[in-house]
């Protein structure tokens, strides 16, 4: 699913109709179906309803809206934010066909002195956010900013349609400094805008935020910004496997890391990583001393003892011409990095592996501050077109970069794709709204995922996802990295309905990953959930309904 600036989601609205044949009128028709279904969906036992519109055609939507919700026997309450006098095209064409609906009071408020004469209208079971869109330009003003005002002193939970007003398209940044209203749901339509996939829109990151079809053909979706959802991905790992399929159709993964010493150790960074993505065949290679501890872990996972040094660490011993032939042969995908270590012997180690292997490869960890010690070493590795895939927090991105993790947050987008691009490499620049950056260009944009997973291990399966699916799909690994990435957050967001942010473990993820790689995240009615999950029931429902 593309991302669309504000200027090409309207240029799509126009060439929907001008060239496609779809009227504007029927384009704010099927958007406020839309809406008024999700109202009724998401928010079942509200019967009251306010809903508050601009003069545009947002606003328009919202009329639209009110009207089906009232026809539909809800008490609704509009509150048009400035005169009807002067309103145009189809919001002047809704504003008319409001005025016979049932159940269904209508003001207009002109001044902003008249807003707490509608007090009881904050008291409602749903607020429907309809003042402003994707054509809006900050600040916030006017009878605008006071409805805002008003709007914060209200409890009830709020719909925004399109985006939450105040909110610009086109933000990549996670929050703003200029005023917005508060949104518990935002529904858009056709395709996200930046704001959707970057910015939180909503009060908390559960909240749904979801993408409604109204009517515009793919082939008037067009954008130049370069910039994808995650989510799109999910069918790579959908289509069922063919029965007769053994395991070497699933490829052989090969993680090297781990330590294990006198001083400590990581010997369950490797653990994770190998487990649960659906690989045909995974080794974990890891030092001696640490191989009992990863051995006992899952009778399924094979080992390979590695030389370790007096810090427990791999050894450069292991670079031997016979030991690295029989340590890799018949591997698909290389993992390094997971728990390594660091010590110039172990640093040795790892440069040398990289140097003299040339299937994909998954750096994570360790590996990712010894490559950055190693300036020209990246571009090595990628110069004859190898896959190498570097999954790296802010602070690791700021050392490979040579910027500090500030400068990482502040741009992550530009910085991501810079060094994507410049590197020859794909890039997982771990976060929230972890990104994608590809080396021609392309970013695609996380939105699973949640505050829980910042734990330790939560790294070391996302690098086992990500070299799993590449392993499983090598014609297709773009997609196999973003789907990676998906998967991941969206494991997590299902184990945290069992636990809580704060006691949730990187193995509670773990244990929900069948049931990520089996979640559709466009429900039966169409919406596509960039945030927050659909209900089970409906999952559940289209799942049984595509098995068939």
């Amino acid at each position: 699913m593309q991302v669309l600036s504000a200027a090409e989601m309207q240029a799509c609205d126009r060439l929907t109709t001008e060239r496609f044949g779809v009227p504007s009128m029927q384009l704010m028709r099927n958007a406020s179906a839309a809406v008024a279904s999700f109202a009724r969906a998401q928010f079942p036992d509200a019967k009251r309803v306010t809903v508050l519109c601009g003069r545009g055609n947002n606003g328009g939507d919202g009329m639209m809206t009110a009207r089906l919700l009232a026809d539909a026997g809800l008490t609704v309450t509009l509150l048009l934010l400035g005169s009807s006098d002067g309103l145009k095209g189809d919001a002047a064409d809704a504003w008319r066909e409001l005025q016979s609906a049932r159940n269904c009071r209508i003001d207009a408020i002109t001044t902003e002195g008249d807003l707490p004469q509608y007090s009881e209208a904050l008291n409602a079971d749903l607020i429907i956010d309809a003042v402003l869109g994707t054509g809006f330009k900050p600040p916030l003003q006017g009878l605008a900013l006071a409805a805002l005002k008003w709007v914060i002193g209200s409890r009830s939970p709020v719909l925004a349609i399109d985006l939450p007003s105040g909110w610009t398209a086109d933000e990549t940044r996670r929050r703003t400094d200029e005023p917005v209203f508060p949104a518990d749901a935002v529904i858009t339509f056709t395709a996200p805008k930046p704001a959707h996939v970057f910015s939180e829109l909503t009060r908390r990151w559960d909240q749904p935020v979801v993408v409604a079809p109204i009517g515009s053909p793919n082939e008037a979706i067009i954008s130049e910004l370069r910039i994808e959802w995650t989510g799109s991905a999910q069918n790579l790992f959908h289509t069922p496997r063919k029965a007769d399929a053994n395991k070497g159709n699933f490829g052989h993964v090969l993680v090297v890391g781990g330590s294990f010493g006198s001083a400590g150790g990581k010997a369950g960074a490797p653990i994770m990583t190998s487990l649960r993505a659906g690989t045909g065949l995974v080794t974990a290679a890891v030092p001696s001393p640490a191989l009992t501890v990863v051995s006992s872990i899952a009778p399924e996972l094979m080992t390979w003892p590695l030389k370790a040094n007096d810090a427990g660490q791999a050894s450069a011993e292991n670079l031997a011409p016979e030991s690295l032939a029989a340590l890799t042969k018949g591997i698909t995908v290389l993992v390094i990095g997971p728990g390594l270590g660091q010590s110039d012997d172990t640093a040795k180690f790892c440069i040398g592996l990289l140097e003299s292997t040339t299937m994909p490869v998954v750096i994570d960890a360790d590996a990712l501050n010894i490559l950055a010690g190693s300036p020209g070493m990246l571009s090595a590795l990628t110069k004859e077109g190898r896959i190498v895939v570097l999954t790296p927090h802010p602070g690791e991105m700021g050392r490979l970069a040579g910027i500090s993790t500030i400068d990482v947050q502040e741009d992550r987008l530009n910085v991501a794709r810079k060094f994507a691009v410049e590197n020859r490499a794909t890039l997982v620049l771990k976060g929230a709204r972890t990104l994608i950056a590809h080396p021609d260009g392309r970013v695609a944009v996380n939105t699973t995922g949640n505050p829980g997973m910042a734990k330790g291990g939560s790294g070391d399966l996302l690098t086992g996802l990500v070299a799993g699916l590449l392993a499983q799909y090598k014609e297709d690994p773009a997609r196999a990295v973003e789907a990676a990435v998906f998967l991941h957050g969206a494991a997590a967001d299902f184990a945290v309905r069992d636990t809580d942010e704060r006691t949730l473990l990187a193995t509670d993820s773990l244990a929900k990953f069948s049931r990520a790689f089996r979640f559709r995240s466009r429900t039966d009615r169409g919406y596509v959930w960039l945030q927050g999950m659909p209900s089970e029931n409906s999952a559940a429902k289209r799942s049984r309904e595509e098995a068939v």
